[in-house]
């Protein structure tokens, strides 16, 4: 797809990389609705794009999903790119689990987005295509400890992108989802967690220590997310290494 001209919801667009994928997609052409809890942020970042909106909403509620789906086409009166990029971690053993926090993280991580697909799968139908990118993670590829429920519910939002990408071909809907690696993002600190020293812990993230890899930019995982988003690509890498992995998986 060729995204100039085309209006494009990016969710978690406050900080990280759906900051950076905001960015690009303006850089590019696109009109966007920027989505988060972070009306402030969120502000202030729309008058740096033109043909941007703002839309506060916090992803983990079915309404608010609901109701910022209804807003966005009200405003544009059309949708042809959704990037579920919203999301938070959870790093607990799996006998530290707590259950509401699950629910939480569950909530925010699988279920919105899924919301989220729901609501603009019909409005993309009746526009007669249009393009959805999932963000997972490269740990829904891996089995490191306290990362079970992240993980978990990430390799289900890429299951279930797959599958939805095979339901909605013959709608000319393309369902991609991409797999980053660690990232400078604040994602880390604003990582719930049982137990502190986690073997991704902040510290390790800026050095870049007890990854097998450096971690990637925000940047970077923005040109990936664009690029799968224009060539449709079913599944996105952000590293060869991550693909071979789940190949041989």
């Amino acid at each position: 797809m060729d995204v100039k001209g085309k209006i494009a919801i990016v969710t978690g667009a406050s900080g990280g990389i759906g900051l950076a994928t905001a960015k690009l997609l303006s850089i590019k052409g696109a009109k966007l609705a920027l989505v988060a809890r972070s009306k402030k942020k969120l502000d202030a970042l729309s008058k740096e794009l033109p043909d941007s909106i703002t839309v506060s909403t916090d992803l983990s509620k079915v309404e608010d999903v609901k109701n910022m789906i209804q807003r966005v086409h009200e405003h544009f009166s059309k949708i042809d790119i959704l990037v579920n990029n919203a999301g938070q971690g959870y790093d607990a053993p799996i006998e530290k689990i707590d259950v509401d926090t699950f629910r939480c993280i569950f909530d925010l991580n699988l279920l919105g987005p899924v919301v989220a697909m729901q609501q603009i799968i019909p409005i993309m139908r009746r526009n007669g295509g249009g393009t959805i990118m999932n963000v997972s993670s490269g740990l829904a590829l891996m089995f490191l400890p306290g990362m079970s429920v992240y993980a978990s519910l990430k390799q289900a939002l890429a299951h279930i992108s797959l599958t939805a990408r095979e339901e909605l071909k013959n709608d000319e809907i393309v369902v991609s989802v991409v797999y980053p690696y660690i990232t400078t993002t604040d994602f880390e600190k604003n990582t719930i967690k049982a137990i502190e020293g986690s073997w991704d812990s902040q510290e390790d993230e800026d050095e870049g220590a007890g990854a097998p890899f450096k971690p990637d930019t925000a940047e970077y995982v923005a040109q990936k997310i664009v690029e799968g988003i224009e060539s449709g690509e079913a599944e996105v890498f952000v590293h060869d290494w991550m693909k071979r992995r789940q190949e041989l998986s």
